[in-house]
């Protein structure tokens, strides 16, 4: 299946059905649990919590059996496999680049004053309750990954440019977000909703949806470089823990990083790998 191709009949349009179905499902188990003021400190808050990360998973994977052809889901869970998709060049990008992301606007906040890095501020919390990172750090982010970039970046670029599918990913990505954030006990919810730090995260989902499309579309569609990509993310942020302005820096670098990425790679596609490399390499 090529990037940017026009197939016949609506299929890219099930995209939105997997949007419907990854929202409903994290959205009513997380809804309920701010409702019923369910803590994320709880045993039953974790596993709710776990249970809802599963949403873009489960999305993707039902319409993938439902709607695609063999060949469809053979290529579905190959993309999610096949490490040999992945270059050394990839990985080094994949394991580094958000550490030297974080790393320079750690340096740029403490080059204005600040402290720039606050090292071990999240051990307590992991000490309390050592499976929320492993939710954090492990499992929501392969899920989700089976989701965003496995099966509804793929469908969103057969219709649009890279540039407008993330556009469109990192705007939707982030609103699931939402109903973490009234969760007691997480990360999300000591943020506040509304507050400077709230706008930013949300913020922040958008470049960040660029850096994931352009790893994405230079690995043959790999989904695991994706996964990777969002495990390294996350472990890196919470090893990290940057200040708050910091993390201002952050978004700053990935805006331009994104912005670097379209001028160079160009808005259709965000990569240099040939159509046809892909096809001959890892036929379909």
């Amino acid at each position: 299946m090529s990037i940017n191709s026009k197939p016949s009949g609506s299929k890219w349009s099930r995209v939105w059905l997997y949007f419907a179905i990854a929202f409903s499902i994290t959205w009513i188990i997380e809804i309920g649990l701010a409702l019923y003021g369910i803590s994320m400190q709880t045993a039953s808050g974790s596993v709710m919590l776990s249970i809802s990360v599963l949403g873009p998973a489960t999305a993707a994977i039902t319409l993938t059996y439902f709607m695609e052809d063999k060949e469809g889901i053979r290529d579905y869970w190959k993309r999610i496999t096949d490490t040999k998709r992945i270059s050394l060049r990839w990985y080094l990008i994949i394991f580094l680049l958000p550490a030297v992301l974080f790393g320079l606007s750690a340096l740029l906040d403490i080059l204005m004053g600040g402290k720039g890095l606050n090292f071990g501020a999240q051990i307590m919390q992991f000490s309390a309750n050592p499976f929320y990172l492993i939710i954090i750090a492990v499992l929501a982010p392969t899920f989700e990954e089976f989701g965003w970039r496995g099966y509804a970046l793929d469908k969103l670029q057969m219709r649009w440019s890279a540039l407008a599918s993330s556009l469109i990913l990192g705007v939707l990505w982030a609103l699931w977000h939402l109903p973490i954030f009234l969760i007691p006990g997480t990360y999300q919810y000591s943020l506040g909703v509304g507050s400077l730090a709230f706008w930013t995260y949300m913020i922040s989902v958008i470049p960040l949806t660029f850096l994931f499309t352009w790893i994405f579309n230079n690995t043959y569609r790999s989904t695991l470089s994706a996964i990777l990509f969002h495990i390294t993310i996350d472990i890196t942020a919470e090893a990290f823990s940057v200040t708050e302005r910091a993390y201002t820096y952050f978004i700053l670098l990935m805006i331009l990083a994104s912005i670097a990425i379209v001028m160079k790679w160009g808005a259709k596609t965000m990569k240099l790998i040939d159509e046809d490399d892909i096809n001959q390499s890892h036929p379909h």
